[in-house]
């Protein structure tokens, strides 16, 4: 598809016009014109860019190429008093909106909870990727792309879109003028408002990076406290590990000991939000459960399985999604207080305990909780 850009405004012969025109030998600003030949025809692509620095007309092309589209605008149409997980796709399932804002890099439970002008610059770009995925659109322009988050959420979240978008059946045109994105987003194809080139085909590959899994002390956890979603104490036994990447802590999981059901509990795992959606946090789950089974672990002997339990729907899915898993529990409706009250009554009237009343009980929290273990065998396959 050939597309003409031909932009015009008023030719001013102002005293400052007229002094610049003379100054730099400049005619006019009047007229821009832009001649580029897209393969918007062609059905086999999902992703093209349009990239180029500002002015060199990226946006006037997303203007012309389908009228009927229009730009999309991430930051419209957000109502002020509701969270964004109700926000987006309203008419669309709960887990389909969670996944969405999953698969974008938006993980963070808290977040989900605000509405979308008090989140932080990357937390509105990515939610409003997770909208344009929800909303399951044909055809999508996005004007901007990456331009107002920092460089290592812009090719994170850039790469977490490009990779949800492509399971599904639309095309999406995303106008930037950031080169860094590219390897990240993988396209179908891109043309460039600079030299005018267009370019197709398998040039671009998403960046490799090597994840360090390291044992400590918990030194690291304080650091990694904010982004959890639950505030608990400490892991009683508990051994720590981090992730590292190029030498930044990115990730963090703590294990500890069940030795009464033969296992080991793997738990306290945060993503640090500039890297959800990169793909750490799987790799370092199971590289972490797999340790249990090593002689990194001094119950490796005693250790039959590793068990995990998280609310997390996107993590829900991706365990489920995992071979080495196996879902062995759902609690979708928290546990029963009242039951577990009960309980220690009925201790108490045995002479069991010493607690002089029973307001309170083991469990009994209202959370939808999901539990998976890892066996050695499935470790190792």
């Amino acid at each position: 598809m050939k597309v003409q850009v031909r932009n015009k405004c008023s030719d001013f012969n102002t005293y400052r016009a007229a002094r610049v025109k003379s100054l730099f030998n400049c005619d006019s600003g009047a007229d821009f014109s832009l001649d580029a030949d897209l393969p918007l025809e062609d059905a086999d692509w999902k992703i093209g860019v349009v990239v180029g620095p500002s002015g060199s007309g990226k946006t006037s092309i997303g203007r012309t190429i389908w009228p009927d589209v229009g730009i999309y605008d991430g930051d419209h149409g957000w109502p002020a008093d509701k969270p964004i997980v109700e926000s987006i796709a309203p008419a669309g399932s709960f887990d389909d909106v969670t996944g969405a804002l999953s698969a974008v890099g938006l993980g963070s439970v808290p977040a989900w909870l605000r509405p979308y002008s008090a989140l932080s610059n990357g937390e509105k770009f990515r939610a409003g990727l997770a909208r344009v995925i929800a909303e399951g659109r044909g055809k999508v322009i996005i004007d901007e792309f990456t331009s107002v988050v920092d460089r290592q959420i812009a090719k994170v979240g850039a790469g977490a879109f490009s990779k949800s978008w492509k399971r599904g059946g639309g095309q999406a045109i995303l106008l930037s003028c950031h080169y860094d994105v590219l390897d990240w987003i993988e396209p179908d194809w891109v043309f460039d408002t600079r030299t005018g080139e267009l370019q197709r085909g398998s040039l671009w590959r998403r960046p490799k990076f090597e994840l360090e899994v390291f044992s400590t002390d918990g030194s690291y956890w304080p650091m990694f406290e904010p982004h959890h979603y639950l505030k608990l104490p400490r892991m009683v036994a508990a051994k720590y590990y981090v992730g590292f990447v190029d030498g930044e802590a990115v990730c963090h999981m703590a294990a500890s000991p069940r030795l009464e059901i033969g296992g080991m509990r793997a738990c306290r795992m945060v993503v640090m939000p500039e890297w959800q959606g990169a793909g750490v946090g799987m790799r370092f789950l199971n590289e972490v459960c797999r340790l249990q089974f090593t002689d990194a672990n001094k119950f490796a002997d005693r250790t039959k399985a590793v068990y995990f339990h998280t609310s997390h729907p996107g993590l829900c899915a991706a365990l489920r999604r995992d071979r080495r898993w196996i879902q062995v529990s759902q609690m979708m409706g928290g546990g029963n207080k009242g039951k577990s009250a009960a309980s220690v009554i009925a201790s108490k009237s045995r002479g069991g305990s010493m607690l002089s009343g029973a307001s309170a009980g083991y469990g009994g929290h209202q959370r939808a909780v999901q539990g998976f273990k890892m066996t050695k065998a499935r470790a190792e396959a």
